[in-house]
Parts: C-alpha cells; sequence; structure tokens
C-alpha cells in the first residue's frame, strides 16, 4: 500500500469558501459519457478538488490528485487520509469508476489466493466485489459526514441493445457490472448522462456547432436520475448544475414521507428507528428531506460497518 500524502492543491485552483454555506449540502455525483467529453473537466470545475485516478483521463488538468493507485487498499488509504487528516479541499473526484472495478478484483482475487476472481467457487468472489463496493461507498459516506466534502464519481458509457415495450433501443449504460451500478443508484443523488449534441443554433445552411450537455433523467436511451427534479438537459458545466440543484425546493410532503416510511424498517436498530418517527419534522418539506437524507446516510454507513451517529 502506497504511503499516501496528501495532495496539496494547484496555484490555479479555485479557493473553497472557509465554510460551507449553511443549508448547503455535500453532493454525491456519478458522471458517465462518451469518450473525450469532457467528464474530467467538470469535476475539476467544483470546488477544491482532488482527484484519484486509476487512468490518465484528467492528466492534462491542473488539479491536486493522489499518486496513482496501484491497489484496492490505497484507494481505501486515500479516503481514509482525506476523512482524518487536515485540508481545505472540497470535492474528492474518482476517475473513473471501471478502474475502481478492476481494483476490486484484483483485490477481492489477492485475498482468495487465486489469480481471478473467476477461479472463485460457485461465483462467490463477485459476491466479494459487491460486499467491497459496499464498503467503498461507506468510506465516502463517512468521508461526507466527516468533512462535508462533495463526491464526484466518473465513468465511461458503453452501448447495450434492450428491450422495451417489444422495442429495440440502444441504451448508453455504464461499463461496470450491475449489481455494483445499482448500489450506485440508491447512493448518488445524481446520476447524469454526457455527450456531444448539435445544438439549433446558426444560419441555415450551416452546420450547427456542437455543444456539451448532460442528461439528468431515466431514457431508454441512456443511464440517468437525479433527486433534485432538475431540467431533463443542461450544460456539462458544475457551476450551472450546481445552480439548478440549488434552485430546488422540496414541495411533495406525501411523497417524502412515502420514501421516509420505505427506508425505516431497513434501519438496523428499533430506537433509532423511533427517534427517525419522533423526528418527522410535522409538514415542513425542507426539513423532512434533510431527515430523509439523515436516513439514506445511516443505511449507507450501517450497510458498510461503519459508525453512525
Amino acid at each position: 500500500m502506497l504511503a499516501i500524502p496528501l495532495p496539496t492543491a494547484p496555484a490555479s485552483a479555485r479557493p473553497a469558501p472557509a465554510a460551507r454555506p449553511t443549508g448547503e449540502r455535500p453532493l454525491r455525483v456519478l458522471l458517465h459519457g462518451v469518450e473525450g467529453v469532457g467528464a474530467s473537466t467538470f469535476a475539476a470545475q467544483a470546488p477544491s478538488p482532488v482527484f484519484v485516478c486509476t487512468e490518465d483521463g484528467a492528466a492534462h488538468l491542473d488539479v491536486a490528485r493522489f499518486p496513482t493507485p496501484r491497489t484496492w487498499a490505497d484507494v481505501m488509504e486515500a479516503i481514509r487520509v482525506l476523512t482524518y487528516d487536515e485540508h481545505e479541499h472540497r470535492t474528492v473526484v474518482l476517475d473513473g469508476i471501471e478502474g475502481l472495478e478492476s481494483l476490486c478484483h484484483k483485490h477481492v482475487a489477492m485475498m482468495a489466493g487465486v489469480a481471478h476472481i473467476d477461479e472463485i467457487a460457485y461465483g462467490r468472489g463477485y459476491g466479494e466485489v459487491v460486499d467491497q463496493w459496499r464498503k467503498l461507498l461507506g468510506k465516502l459516506e463517512a468521508l461526507i459526514q466527516a468533512r462535508k466534502m462533495n463526491v464526484i464519481l466518473l465513468g465511461h458509457t458503453t452501448s447495450k441493445r434492450i428491450e422495451v415495450d417489444d422495442r429495440l433501443h440502444d441504451r448508453n449504460q455504464l461499463k461496470i457490472n450491475q449489481r455494483l451500478v445499482d448500489q450506485l443508484r440508491h447512493w448518488c443523488d445524481a446520476i447524469l448522462f454526457a455527450r456531444h449534441e448539435r445544438v439549433a443554433v446558426g444560419r441555415p445552411g450551416r452546420l450547427p456547432p456542437e455543444a456539451r450537455l448532460v442528461h439528468t433523467d431515466e431514457s431508454t436511451r441512456w443511464e440517468a436520475r437525479n433527486r433534485f427534479n432538475l431540467p431533463a438537459l443542461l450544460p456539462l458545466d458544475w457551476d450551472d448544475f450546481v445552480s439548478a440543484v440549488r434552485a430546488f425546493k422540496p414541495t411533495d410532503v406525501m411523497a417524502l414521507r412515502a420514501q421516509l416510511v420505505a427506508l425505516i424498517p431497513y434501519l438496523q436498530e428499533a430506537a433509532r428507528a423511533a427517534q427517525v418517527m419522533r423526528d418527522w419534522a410535522g409538514d415542513n418539506p425542507d426539513k423532512l428531506a434533510q431527515l430523509l437524507d439523515r436516513v439514506r446516510s445511516k443505511l449507507t454507513l450501517e450497510a458498510a460497518g461503519e459508525p453512525t451517529s
């Protein structure tokens, strides 16, 4: 395992506020897209980022970064350093998740004393990868709670033909195992799909320029979702994304209550569930949304065996 020093921000990095403004909460974002769309640049626009790179897509960016992790333990150590050591970083970027999955496979195989997880009997290796991924999300959640940092995960897109309502569609989805994607869908506040699109501007007869845009809603054509009722399409720009997130005001009290009721049975301790019930926050949608976020956080920490407050 690397003895990882805490990276310092480059001179060109945007300064971070001394403290996160009251009412703002850290964001858990997964961005995937076609090759060269600018995912790493989007992440570098976040406040005071530090990168954990399993690939060289961000090599051209002047950002703080940890040494390239060679093992799964290196990734976990980088997160530990950010959690417990003093620093001014406000965002951690994991670039990209395909490399993380590969390191996780190697870790599981090494722990089992085999060359590849396929050699582990009865497919148990893949189950262990899911468990390790759950621990990774638990460590990231603990980091969020300790440091109030944004977490951005970057991934690549692959096209897969699927059938929906007796029709075939080419769907852009993440390259990692679907069981890992399912965990990310539950944990992330937003899964964004980025691509180049032609914009209908310019003089007739001329090809319009190409824009880099992100889709925020689920489609048969791409993997995306969000908890903020975002516009379906946004520029691939961190400030535009955050502005849209901050503009969101939860109003549907019944929907918030329904989500809480669905999650409470999964809390491990009855006393904790009772506390949640006592903290219903009346009919205040903002407080209900904050409570829902705390419950999701506790579930992530409990599933990973992390301490909860």
